[in-house]
């Protein structure tokens, strides 16, 4: 899902990391007023559980990848703000150091997977699990949907991102300029591996990552060190 340098414009990708600065701000005061400093370790966890699940790719058509990303599992445990600190630094670092994602594209990886997936993802779980415990079967269905959808939705933004500019961006002959396929090229290959591979894998990822967590760190499951979405 990573998106590479020269698929995005310049006209698309500066403004997402234009749009991705103050995010980042607001997501780390909220992190930096909630999360207590024995706590951060947790968060550190979660950023570098992100970075390595999203290292094992899967290639799909028109030159995007596909993969779990563990956003909703952090947005679960530690809340979607720190989802989105913690899943931006590894798509940072994945695209400074290793070259998996776009320097350029960094604002538009970031928004994909590290606001739009775990604020949807944790709106989806919070909104099916209700008020059951979080090792209920009704919270490990939650947390299931809200690794799939999650994803997907994320899947979704990404390929919008990728055929728009065929539509927008295109030399005098009608030769794009940057991502080579139509939107609906875009959007069917994207989402029918997101949909059929991806999402699920992402959903069972996100179940065991929060059984495991709730078990072993008893604190997670009674909220305390929660950044709530709304805090």
């Amino acid at each position: 899902m990573h998106i590479p340098d020269g698929y995005l414009s310049p006209q698309t990708a500066i403004p997402l990391i234009g749009a991705m600065i103050p995010i980042w701000g607001v997501a780390i005061k909220k992190v930096k007023s909630t999360l207590k400093k024995r706590e951060v370790p947790l968060l550190a966890i979660g950023a570098a559980f992100s970075f390595t699940i999203m290292m094992f790719n899967l290639p799909i058509p028109g030159g995007s990848s596909a993969h779990a990303v563990g956003a909703v599992l952090v947005a679960i445990l530690l809340g979607p703000w720190a989802a989105c600190i913690g899943v931006s630094i590894a798509l940072i670092i994945q695209a400074l150091v290793f070259g998996d994602g776009g320097v350029l594209a960094i604002g538009a990886n970031c928004f994909n997977m590290g606001v739009a997936m775990p604020f949807a993802g944790y709106f989806v779980y919070k909104l099916v699990k209700g008020k059951s415990d979080m090792l209920s079967n009704r919270g490990i269905i939650a947390a299931a949907l809200g690794g799939y959808v999650g994803l997907n939705l994320a899947a979704f933004f990404t390929a919008l991102e990728f055929g728009t500019q065929y539509h927008l961006f295109q030399a005098a002959d009608g030769t794009p300029l940057y991502f080579m396929y139509p939107i609906k090229i875009a959007v069917g290959a994207m989402m029918a591996e997101h949909l059929i591979f991806a999402g699920p894998v992402e959903g069972v990822v996100t179940v065991l990552g929060m059984v495991f967590a709730v078990k072993n760190y008893p604190s997670i499951a009674s909220g305390k060190v929660l950044v709530k979405a709304d805090n």
